[in-house]
């Protein structure tokens, strides 16, 4: 069974929404998406934010306090999501990077840090915007 069957309607309209953007999107940015759709409270955004994240759906940047769709399953099965966010036009690439793992778990186990939720932002100026520049 695919894993987009047991979406419900308001979580496949969101993921919908998500993925047709290249741009991280705030909750009220997808809201404002989904009104015609009858979604009309935030809370009915953050409820099927919650749950596509849950099932390795989607990502939330705690640093723009946004969300994007998930790139692909690596970052399942890496167990790392790591995401380079550009400045200049507010593009966002999800990257697994296994080494990056394996560094950041040595470091939590040395420290006895045990991490819930690791990812990693890296902010500064994508490729295309530093040719333009």
């Amino acid at each position: 069974m695919s894993r987009q069957k047991t979406l419900t309607r308001n979580q496949f309209l969101v993921l919908d929404v998500l993925k047709e953007e290249e741009k991280p999107l705030s909750a009220y940015d997808i809201l404002d998406r989904l009104r015609d759709e009858g979604l009309k409270a935030p809370l009915q955004i953050y409820r099927a934010l919650a749950a596509l994240i849950g099932r390795g759906h989607a990502h939330r940047l705690e640093s723009l306090n946004a969300y994007v769709a998930c790139a692909g399953e690596q970052c399942q099965r890496n167990g790392l999501a790591a995401f380079a966010i550009c400045k200049a036009c507010g593009g966002v690439t999800e990257f697994s990077d296994f080494v990056l793992r394996q560094r950041l778990e040595g470091w939590a186990e040395r420290e006895g840090f045990r991490a819930v939720s690791p990812v990693v932002e890296l902010h500064g100026t994508c490729a295309a915007c530093v040719l333009e520049s």
